[in-house]
């Protein structure tokens, strides 16, 4: 069929499923048509290399391309070459949720299913891969340039794109339905307390607690589940740090963002390679980090042994640490790090109590709530002494009234 009959075919076309079918082919002809002229070979060499460059000579051959092409709509055109840009170099139709700034999180389940979420809520996409083989180049592209794999010997894998949102994927023969691909999505300018405030998930007297804590040099961990803001909330806290200390900062994937402090050093733990050689885990970034002249340690996300390394540290020196923390509630958080603790050394658990209640000074709790709403619900602090490491809750979060009340809290 020639481009001309295609596009008839789209004007023509009375159901979604022939219109889709139509837009298709026509992508299809245009992407082959260009990698006759630029080889995907060369495009790939260059996305390595220089990826504006890639995106330059991409627009370029197809700017000749699409000049052969029958009339059609203005923003028709633009539409059909921005995806066939998007399939050349992007991540394909997900490209699209991408630069929605709206959206936090994309999750493909398998080829022909796509949602994401936006204001804390999810949403079915029409936009979907043409099948299996087009979703895996696509995990094979983010991927390949980070040094990773994906195979039925490595099924699973979590990566960061260069705008440091952060994949995971989960391919068959474990992801039963087709290739699990989810991307978490963060901002390109870091929230700020007082934006959290203008948001909605703390208030004003919050905001000046946890800033006079950072200040303090007090030790806060921010508890939470999965998707309700801790790491947002970890990054507002390091705004507050002083400009004259110098911030270390350990995570899993690199996530925290840094646009004013002048002195921030940041690493990253590494999987080991295919052939089981050079992992480096995030107790060995903090064992080394104390050998770096730290005024802060931040840790993206405690969740193994190194929070027996951190527990030390905190314990001899090293005060205004900040981490988040998984957690339900923050009576979990105690039980969560003895637990933790115990992978790195088997303490008695009246030891490592007394260690944790010495060493957090404030934990911070998040909840993602049933409207969508990632707020702080709870802020507490340990109590007592050797026998008896009591949680006092400072500020909690009212359903009933939706509002703060604070605690008439022991001095």
């Amino acid at each position: 069929m020639s481009l001309l009959a295609i596009i008839d075919q789209l004007g023509q076309a009375d159901d979604v499923d022939s219109f889709d079918q139509a837009n298709q082919e026509l992508r299809a002809r245009l992407r082959d048509a260009l990698y006759r002229q630029l080889p995907s070979s060369r495009i790939a060499e260059l996305l390595r290399s220089d990826p504006q460059r890639a995106q330059r000579e991409v627009a370029a051959v197809l700017e000749q391309v699409e000049s052969g092409l029958p009339a059609m709509p203005a923003a028709s055109r633009a539409k059909l070459l921005q995806q066939v840009t998007d399939l050349v170099i992007g991540l394909g139709p997900i490209e699209e949720l991408l630069r929605d700034n709206d959206v936090t999180e994309i999750m493909v389940n398998g080829p022909k299913q796509v949602f994401y979420e936006r204001a804390g809520k999810l949403y079915s996409s029409e936009l979907c891969f043409t099948d299996e083989t087009q979703l895996r180049a696509v995990v094979d592209r983010i991927v390949g340039p980070l040094g990773r794999r994906v195979d039925e010997s490595n099924p699973m894998v979590s990566a960061r794109l260069p705008q440091g949102h952060r994949v995971n994927v989960v391919i068959p023969p474990l992801a039963i339905d087709g290739t699990i691909l989810t991307i978490r999505k963060f901002r390109t300018q870091i929230y700020t307390l007082e934006e959290l405030v203008d948001n909605g998930s703390i208030d004003s007297q919050i905001a000046q607690l946890l800033r006079q804590h950072v200040l303090n040099r007090q030790n806060i961990v921010v508890s939470g589940g999965t998707g309700s803001g801790k790491t947002t909330l970890l990054n507002a806290l390091s705004v507050e740090i002083p400009k004259d200390e110098r911030i270390i900062t350990i995570e899993d994937a690199a996530e925290l963002r840094f646009t004013t402090h002048p002195h921030v050093v940041r690493l990253e733990a590494r999987m080991s390679s295919a052939e089981g050689t050079g992992e480096v885990t995030i107790r060995d970034l903090v064992i080394n980090a104390l050998r770096m002249r730290p005024d802060r340690i931040i840790v993206g996300e405690c969740r193994g042994a190194e929070a027996l390394d951190m527990l030390q540290a905190m314990n001899t020196g090293h005060d205004g640490a900040l981490t988040t923390l998984h957690a339900n509630s923050p009576a979990e958080v105690m039980t969560r790090l003895v637990m933790m603790c115990r992978y790195g050394m088997d303490l008695p658990v009246s030891v490592l109590t007394e260690q944790i209640a010495s060493a957090f000074d404030l934990i911070v709790h998040l909840e993602r709530q049933s409207d969508g709403q990632r707020r702080v619900t709870q802020i507490c602090r340990y109590l007592g002494n050797k026998q008896d490491n009591r949680l006092e809750c400072l500020v909690e979060w009212s359903k009933e009234d939706s509002c703060y009340i604070y605690q008439q809290v022991e001095q």
